[in-house]
């Protein structure tokens, strides 16, 4: 009854086309989309769903008695799995945006499935730089990092302090090669050199060998281009093998504050990374993780750069309804297009007519233990790349939203 009931409201508004001016059975339903049992479920998992509630609560009907409603899914890491979730939270359920996706494949595959659809993508965690390129959407705003700039960034960082030669460890997916290839063009554009790379599955747990063939290139960088477990892994690993000890500088390009507490902070010390989020930062970012660590089931946890975007994408969604009236694509994602300003936990942002939500990178180092003095304190800021600077340049992405 309900798919019939929404199939003869989808043919009212192809006739009035009442739909793309009003709240859609009078609620707004939002889907976090994300790996709650796999190698992202604490950068992202039930922490994301929790961040889009408090997004929520603080829209707090948006002054016009919106009600909100969030639900959740596992994609599991798998394209099929979250293409045939997203396809129900459109035919079936209702659902009128879907936020967070870690996992690019995923990400790409719900970008073509919602393209010209009533739904709004929030892609607050999909990497992949593709996404405000070639693969651009009306539907689509990408929030918090990509390949891009986590490729670009993190290298001019590394190479503007003497890094030039480097060795990759890559997630053999998307997101790795996407990364990988991005930061060589820098680097080889800049008179740095790429001296080899390993591929390894997503899900590794023996690093032993790649390590060893880094170790052995005598590379001054040895750049990890994945993300969760696998990350984790090769740190931990990278320890053991003494191989900042040696002299090679470790960068992820992909890590958050979760994987840093989750290797503690004597396996982390020295690793640089790349981060638009950080919960020690100012006043505001504060504020928001000491309500995060709060909430059931977060046991005083720090919030990911992942669960700070899936509240930033949220909120950001919302305003645009209660601006427009509307919980459909084709009004909230222009309205969100429109902002330029302060984000309370991103700083100084735009929203691109590409879709790309732009914002300050923070290069990072890790505390040595003695540096550290209350929990998750674990960063030390080594330099900041400007919104500006930070993203791919507007014109050079393909994207044929731009005009």
């Amino acid at each position: 009854m309900k798919h019939l009931k929404w199939t003869l409201a989808l043919a009212a508004s192809l006739v009035t086309g009442a739909a793309s001016g009003e709240i859609s059975d009078n609620v707004v339903r939002i889907g976090v989309l994300n790996d709650i049992s796999g190698i992202f479920q604490d950068t992202n998992g039930m922490g994301s769903v929790e961040s889009a509630r408090m997004a929520a609560e603080d829209f707090n009907g948006g002054g016009k008695n919106i009600k909100v409603e969030i639900v959740y899914a596992d994609h599991q890491n798998k394209a099929d799995v979250g293409n045939a979730i997203a396809r129900k939270w459109l035919d079936v359920e209702g659902v009128d945006a879907i936020v967070d996706v870690p996992n690019s494949a995923v990400g790409l595959s719900i970008n073509t499935l919602l393209r010209d659809s009533r739904m709004t993508f929030l892609a607050s965690s999909t990497a992949s730089s593709d996404l405000t390129g070639k693969a651009c959407s009306p539907n689509t705003i990408q929030w918090v990092n990509d390949t891009w700039a986590t490729g670009n960034t993190t290298a001019a960082a590394m190479v503007s302090r003497g890094g030039k030669d480097w060795y990759f460890l890559t997630v053999d997916f998307a997101l790795g090669k996407g990364i990988e290839a991005e930061a060589q063009r820098y680097i080889e554009a800049h008179g740095g050199k790429v001296i080899g790379s390993s591929k390894h599955p997503l899900g590794t747990s023996d690093f032993a060998s790649f390590l060893l063939q880094a170790q052995n290139s005598k590379a001054q960088v040895i750049g990890l281009a994945n993300a969760g477990g696998d990350t984790i892994n090769a740190v931990k690993q990278a320890a053991e093998f003494g191989i900042q000890q040696s002299g090679q500088k470790l960068v992820a390009f992909l890590l958050f504050i979760n994987d840093v507490h989750g290797m503690g902070i004597k396996v982390a010390q020295g690793l640089q990374l790349m981060e638009a989020f950080y919960w020690d930062m100012n006043d505001d970012t504060r504020a928001f993780a000491k309500r995060f660590g709060a909430r059931p089931g977060m046991n005083g946890k720090m919030p990911s750069g992942n669960q700070a975007g899936v509240y930033a994408s949220t909120l950001a969604y919302l305003n645009a309804v209660a601006a427009t009236g509307s919980d459909n694509s084709k009004d909230a994602v222009p309205e969100m297009k429109k902002f330029r300003g302060k984000d309370k936990l991103f700083g100084d942002t735009a929203i691109r007519q590409d879709g790309r939500v732009v914002h300050p990178m923070y290069l990072f180092e890790v505390k040595r233990p003695e540096e550290s003095k209350y929990p998750y304190d674990y960063y030390k800021l080594v330099s900041t790349i400007p919104a500006e600077q930070a993203f791919r340049p507007l014109a050079e992405g393909g994207c044929e939203l731009v005009k």
